[in-house]
């Protein structure tokens, strides 16, 4: 599936141009033209889905082989491996992708910069929601 305004769909069909990495039956990689550091690329399912909960399973299964390879072939030993869902989680194509970031260095200077505002929520909360989340899991 796919949709004519979407500009990944586009990159798929041959219609915009990139600079590809690896393509498979079910994937296209290829490098981020606004990079966060050297050798960022971007891997994109053939499919159309804006978000991750939305692709079918069958699309998953060349994503983490495809990101493996070009980090081994980028040499990269500290990488982020991103995929955000929604405008407010950082999406801004509204195509399933995921971002293979290098982090070259201990730095904000270059690749990705996160911040993690953990929280230290009481044990018998996290076990009411792992009930739940097991109950609908069970559906």
């Amino acid at each position: 599936m796919s949709l004519p305004s979407c500009i990944f769909c586009k990159i798929v069909k041959g219609e915009i141009p990139s600079l590809k990495l690896i393509e498979t039956e079910k994937v296209l990689s290829f490098l981020d033209i606004g990079p966060l550091s050297k050798g960022h690329a971007l891997i994109i399912p053939k499919y159309h889905a804006e978000k991750m909960h939305e692709l079918p399973d069958e699309y998953f299964a060349d994503v983490l082989p495809t990101a493996k390879k070009i980090v081994l072939a980028l040499g990269a030993e500290n990488y982020n491996l991103l995929q955000n869902n929604g405008r407010i989680a950082h999406q801004e194509v509204d195509h399933v992708h995921f971002h293979v970031i290098p982090k070259p260095e201990a730095s904000d200077s270059e690749g990705l910069v996160v911040g993690w505002p953990a929280k230290k929520p009481a044990l018998d909360d996290l076990k009411k929601l792992q009930d739940e989340i097991l109950a609908k899991l069970k559906l």
